[in-house]
């Protein structure tokens, strides 16, 4: 009876234990599933975008290097809201994640529009050491009081002016024209000083509201028009190169901060990694898709680009009290020393 009662008591005890291992296991599991950090990544980029591709790079990078305790959603095309909808998600905290025109962040903090400034770089090599600079990574800390941190400057390309009017040539040809712009004050008074009149839209808009002849054109890099298609609903594209503007990719501080130690450097080095990759993919794409636009019947004008230097070289004037006149010294200065 003893022996009986012994091996029964010693069955009820492993019994018990494991119960216990399988009930804590299931909570272990539960507790993990729910530490599991989801970063939202919106974007106005087409799915064909150099911003979405390296977005997705990004996701990639970042899911297998975490072993999916941070996972990344990417709504590209303007999904959940237009730039400035995502920007302030990722201020609130709605939104983890953006990449969008620095000038955008500028109606956040002004000094983020520096790099804006019309005929400022002459090649991306010199704008990218721009934006690695102290100069720069000062001026982006700022974003930080806005619970915004900027994690690497993603490229987007030098902008250029395309229209359903007429060939333009030079400066005086963009008289009168009704051009889209971005929400950014820097190149509403550029395409003023040009003496167009400018009016900002919403990305996902823009095709048609062109299709539409609401606007006679609008200025945006070569990969960018051509991954939107532009060029069904644009007859003419100029090589202006009037204004080059990098996107910051950024992320809500909070939410970093939340973060793991060695998370938030998978973070930052994904980030980084993907910068190069969208850098190199933009700056191929800005040749090849120059010859697509061609294919698909735009034509392309290389203008008198003294004309649009000339007619714009007082905007940085009406800047001065936005970035001080050091900012703007050392933003020219930079790449001619």
């Amino acid at each position: 009876m003893k022996k009986g009662f012994s091996l029964m008591l010693i069955f009820i005890i492993l019994l018990s234990s494991a119960v216990s291992l399988f009930a804590g296991g299931k909570q272990e599991g539960s507790a993990a599933a729910q530490e599991t950090k989801l970063i939202k990544f919106s974007h106005v980029g087409p799915p064909e975008d150099a911003r979405n591709k390296a977005a997705l790079k990004f996701k990639e990078m970042v899911e297998q290097e975490t072993r999916g305790a941070v996972s990344v959603q990417v709504f590209p095309s303007g999904q959940i809201g237009g730039d400035r909808d995502a920007i302030e998600g990722v201020k609130i905290g709605t939104i983890q994640m953006t990449v969008a025109g620095a000038g955008i962040f500028g109606n956040y903090e002004p000094k983020m529009g520096i790099t804006a400034l019309p005929f400022l770089f002459e090649n991306f090599e010199q704008a990218w050491a721009f934006n690695d600079s102290q100069v720069n990574k000062e001026v982006s800390s700022l974003l930080e009081n806005h619970n915004m941190v900027v994690l690497a400057f993603w490229e987007n390309g030098f902008r250029c002016l395309t229209n359903s009017v007429k060939p333009v040539k030079t400066a005086q040809d963009v008289r009168g024209f009704k051009i889209r712009t971005p929400e950014n004050p820097i190149i509403l008074a550029t395409m003023k000083a040009l003496g167009a009149n400018p009016s900002p839209l919403p990305w996902p808009e823009v095709y048609m509201a062109l299709q539409q002849k609401a606007f006679d054109g609008q200025e945006n890099p070569i990969p960018l028009i051509y991954a939107a298609k532009l060029y069904e609903v644009q007859k003419f594209l100029t090589i202006t190169n009037h204004v080059y503007e990098p996107m910051p990719l950024v992320i809500g501080k909070n939410f970093l901060n939340g973060l793991t130690a060695q998370q938030q450097d998978v973070i930052r080095k994904s980030a980084i990694e993907a910068r190069s990759f969208n850098r190199q993919l933009i700056k191929t794409q800005t040749d090849q898709m120059l010859g697509e636009l061609e294919k698909a019947g735009m034509t392309v004008i290389r203008p008198d680009i003294d004309t649009f230097k000339q007619a714009t070289k007082d905007v940085r004037l009406q800047f001065l009290g936005t970035f001080g006149e050091k900012l703007i010294n050392d933003a020219y200065n930079f790449t001619r020393k």
